[in-house]
């Protein structure tokens, strides 16, 4: 749906965040809701991600991350964990065509080795067929959690060290950041999470040091256009001071005073 179809909740375009980050959560809770099985929440959910992807291309935010699926995750029921690897597939297969032609670039976060050989293979094709793509870039977290990102840093910061190929006095935060699975993407400046919970879950835990958080009760199957612009109409009625101290001058809110 063209976003102009929504005027009242128009966004200034010098404005937007760099990287939006979303939390997709409420699949099964709408299900149950709706006295559907959990899948259809899953399945419905599928076209919130389309909705959301093509809003921020139009719009012409450069990076959005989606957190599909968490290290978490694996502890679900066989049979949801299932379909979740069949409709991810089946996502990867589908839209490829769609991605290359709005030119999006998809990378991979998360320890994707952990996912069924298919799903991998249907991964890694499409991230070789769109790594030359320029205008936006989707990162796609799957099997991926916060705390063991940051491990898994620490150990190659620390194997670097061991290797004499690295000073510890030459650590610091873009020596983390670089070995993150994140490396070589800004760090988010709004996360978006559905459904009510108002926590981040074992999600980017450092990269989220000064992003912008943003809940809504909204169920991520019933996120739509609308939902997102209203999530960047709030992100932009913020003052990011980054621990300094405000000048108000740029504060929209206080503009008008």
């Amino acid at each position: 749906m063209p976003l102009n179809d929504f005027p009242a909740l128009s966004v200034d375009s010098s404005r937007l965040p760099r990287h939006v980050a979303i939390v997709m959560d409420g699949n099964g809770r709408w299900a149950r809701g709706h006295g559907l099985p959990r899948h259809e929440g899953h399945r419905r959910g599928k076209d919130s991600v389309r909705a959301v992807v093509e809003a921020a291309r139009e719009l012409g935010i450069p990076y959005l991350t989606l957190f599909a699926f968490s290290n978490e995750n694996w502890h679900r029921p066989s049979t949801e964990v299932s379909f979740l690897m069949q409709l991810f597939h089946r996502y990867l297969i589908t839209e490829t065509k769609r991605l290359m032609k709005r030119d999006i670039r998809v990378v991979a976060l998360g320890e994707t080795d952990r996912l069924p050989p298919r799903v991998r293979q249907a991964l890694a094709a499409t991230v070789e067929a769109t790594r030359d793509n320029r205008t936006m870039t989707v990162a796609i977290a799957l099997s991926y959690g916060g705390r063991q990102d940051v491990v898994n840093a620490v150990k190659a910061i620390a194997q670097s060290v061991a290797d004499g190929k690295l000073s510890p006095d030459e650590i610091d935060e873009q020596t983390v950041a670089r070995e993150l699975t994140t490396g070589g993407l800004p760090d988010p400046d709004l996360l978006i999470r559905t459904s009510g919970e108002l926590r981040i879950s074992n999600f980017f835990l450092f990269q989220l040091a000064y992003t912008e958080l943003y809940f809504t009760d909204t169920l991520w199957p019933d996120f739509r256009e609308r939902d997102f612009l209203a999530a960047l109409a709030a992100y932009q009625l913020r003052e990011r001071r980054f621990g300094a101290v405000s000048n108000g001058a740029d504060h929209p809110l206080r503009a008008q005073n």
